[in-house]
């Protein structure tokens, strides 16, 4: 398995619309593998396609309430009871800020095989789905985030010093990325570096790739 690089915020591919998957082989089955990997090097509990220059319909999650999988070309049902959380992004690294959500969610898609899968609850699960979600359609929590918080949160990234804090933390997972990348395949030919899973870390709110 293969680490791979995160992209940060300013990447283009953050913000572009997802494809679908439409090709289920080998090539699918290693990226499943390789986002897991990643996303529990970086102690995180959710991981979208995007964050790994993968612009496809494609997230990886664990490590909340001993779950682990990953969904295809999912489709996302929420209900109308809020709830109240920060929330911060493996790729908005050193950031985090109280984002409006719904308390229920579920996604509706496939697995690497095709087969059909669904995957809902509440709480941080329920938050984790909507937050990965969002960044299949090139939206990050940090559009979600409201009032006061919303400008703070766009002054520290347009601040220049965050440039330096993301660099460093660009730097430091670049040491543990696998040479290997770029590698994954005629599936997927992840774009070039910009700007069995290993064990899941502690659970730690406001750290999503959450």
């Amino acid at each position: 398995m293969t680490i791979l690089p995160i992209r940060t915020v300013g990447d283009p591919v953050l913000r572009t619309e997802c494809d679908d998957i439409t090709v289920f082989d080998a090539d699918l089955e290693k990226l499943v593998a390789d986002m897991l990997e990643t996303m529990y090097d970086v102690e995180g509990v959710g991981l979208a396609g995007p964050q790994v220059g993968i612009s496809k319909r494609i997230f990886t999650f664990g490590n909340i309430d001993g779950r682990e999988g990953h969904i295809i070309n999912p489709v996302l049902e929420v209900g109308d009871e809020p709830q109240e959380g920060g929330e911060g992004c493996l790729s908005v690294p050193g950031l985090s800020a109280a984002t409006p959500r719904k308390n229920w969610a579920r996604v509706t898609g496939v697995n690497y095989k095709g087969e059909p899968v669904v995957y809902e609850g509440e709480g941080l699960f329920a938050r984790m789905l909507q937050h990965e979600t969002d960044h299949l359609y090139g939206t990050m929590f940090i559009d979600r985030v409201e009032g006061e918080d919303k400008k703070n949160i766009w002054r520290k990234i347009r601040q220049a010093d965050y440039n330096q804090v993301a660099a460093a933390v660009q730097g430091e997972r670049a040491a543990k990325t696998s040479s290997g990348f770029g590698a994954l395949g005629g599936s997927f030919g992840a774009a070039s570096p910009t700007g069995g899973a290993q064990q899941p870390a502690a659970q730690k709110p406001g750290a999503f790739g959450i």
